[in-house]
């Protein structure tokens, strides 16, 4: 099978299209602005949830399951003076289930330390570079770190890891230089080993029972995409230079990525590949022997992730608020741009406060998807708008297939990478011998170009006869990932960002 390129007319309607997968590809978008609700709780709000097989930190014999939850999209690295803190008042979740069903296994919560402290000193504007000393924050929660956060980790209710400290965020070389090149200020990234990672991330990193890795703290945002470009109906930036639609295999890199300079918070995990259920279930892509969409067994775990607050929130007028009641699930996330892309608007706060078991409910907007209609409405194509099986395989019920049984994946910087996936020649042998994606949907790794695999889906499925391969001109992250846990890079400082460049830069 050969991918086509269709004429400009009809590449123009893939470009709209941000849903399934590729030629031969691997991983998925990410979820910033999903619904309605969850727009107005920043704190709360997921944007990306990656799963991946790996190895232990500083214990590579160790096969590990990594998972990766961020929250707080568009953070500015320079909003002082309190900078971005997890919000003391939810339950950040992961979720590890049932692949075929969605039902939780195992569960891993996170609950962070009050907001407001206690501080070292309570009588200045300033949380990081003055505590009961002035000056370069070197340790984590060290004199000059005023403030400090620290969370508590439990595994199905019981605790696994207490008072674990969250790094500082990078304020930049004069305040945090641990983070930063002492000639230009901006964030070093890109660690290959825990020896070259830089030491406040590192000093973030703890061990928990049963052998689990955990991590809480302020991170870059890996997510890369001409989102703006494209939800501004195709802006001439995501054309290649010969005045056609990017090609997902040969872009010229014009678009301008969105994210850029922007940070958030991540909390994340790594588990012990021999503490996991295995459980079998069937999947797309998973047995690129066969024809496309390749549908074979795999055996592993599902993963998604959620967050929740307290039922009721009474708010006083003479100290802090106080809160009661069961938690109440806002948000959850797995593979990303169901909720935000496919699902109706009349339903996407219902999914948010849903579970996997129950996502049946919204398999009619995988299946029928909208926006494949929309572009036949504009373009005069016929991409299918019905029966989209291939779409239902991926999202019902929603969450990250992850083969437990393959070997580490690649991960970006190393040898054999690719950010397709398997469209890039990336991938790994399951313990039957059946050839999976390295990426997406097979997990979902750091780096994989989550959006020009998207953007080939609706145009390729659900048969796959012909693969049309289109990309939105952003060919990569504006940092680099780190190859060592929690992976994603280093925050940007907030003396030397630039969120979006000029079109004229």
């Amino acid at each position: 099978m050969k991918p086509s390129r269709l004429p400009l007319r009809q590449r123009a309607t893939a470009a709209l299209c941000l849903t399934t997968m590729l030629l031969q590809p691997g991983a998925f978008a990410s979820s910033h602005s999903d619904a309605p609700l969850i727009k107005q709780d920043p704190q709360a709000n997921l944007t990306d949830v990656y799963a991946f097989i790996g190895t232990k930190y500083e214990d590579p014999s160790t096969r590990v399951l990594n998972v990766l939850v961020s929250v707080r999209p568009f953070s500015d690295p320079g909003d002082g003076v309190i900078f971005e803190r997890f919000a003391d008042d939810a339950l950040y979740s992961i979720h590890i289930t049932d692949p075929a069903t969605g039902a939780t296994v195992d569960r891993y919560d996170f609950q962070f330390s009050s907001v407001a402290g206690p501080v070292k000193n309570p009588d200045t504007i300033l949380s990081y570079g003055l505590g009961t000393e002035v000056g370069p924050i070197s340790t984590i929660g060290d004199a000059r770190q005023n403030f400090t956060q620290t969370y508590t980790v439990t595994k199905n209710g019981r605790v696994i890891a207490r008072q674990v400290p969250v790094p500082p965020p990078n304020v930049g070389a004069r305040t945090t230089p641990a983070y930063n090149d002492p000639s230009t200020g901006k964030a070093i990234s890109g660690a290959t080993s825990a020896a070259t990672l830089d030491s406040l991330t590192a000093q973030g990193v703890r061990s928990a029972s049963g052998g689990v890795m955990v991590w809480a703290g302020p991170r870059e945002d890996g997510f890369y995409a001409d989102t703006p470009g494209i939800f501004d109906l195709l802006d001439s930036r995501i054309l290649d230079n010969n005045g056609s639609l990017a090609d997902g295999l040969g872009q010229d890199g014009q678009g301008v990525d969105g994210f850029k300079g922007f940070n958030l918070l991540t909390f994340a995990v790594q588990i012990p590949v021999s503490s996991l259920p295995a459980k079998s279930y069937a999947a797309p892509f998973a047995d690129l022997a066969q024809p496309l969409p390749a549908l074979g067994q795999a055996t592993g775990v599902g993963v998604y992730a959620s967050v929740s607050r307290p039922r009721i929130t009474l708010r006083k007028s003479d100290e802090a608020p106080t809160h009661s009641g069961p938690w109440i699930q806002v948000n959850r996330l797995a593979n990303p741009l169901f909720n935000e892309v496919l699902v109706a608007l009349r339903k996407k706060d219902a999914y948010n406060r849903a579970s996997p078991p129950n996502d049946a409910a919204f398999a009619r907007y995988a299946e029928n998807p909208e926006v494949a209609g929309l572009i036949n409405t504009v373009f005069g194509t016929s991409i299918p708008t019905t029966g989209r099986l291939d779409l239902r395989a991926v999202y019902i019920p929603d969450v990250i297939r992850v083969d437990t049984t393959t070997p580490p994946v690649k991960l970006p910087g190393q040898a054999g990478f690719s950010r397709f996936g398997f469209a890039g020649g990336d991938t790994v042998t399951d313990s039957s011998g059946r050839v999976k994606s390295g990426g997406w949907p097979n997990g979902r790794r750091v780096g994989d170009d989550v959006v020009d695999i998207a953007l080939t889906a609706v145009a390729s499925g659900p048969t796959y006869s012909t693969v049309v391969v289109v990309g939105d001109n952003v060919a990569a992250n504006d940092q680099l990932y780190n190859q060592v846990f929690p992976y994603l890079g280093t925050p940007h400082a907030g003396t030397s960002v630039t969120q979006r460049a000029p079109r004229s830069e």
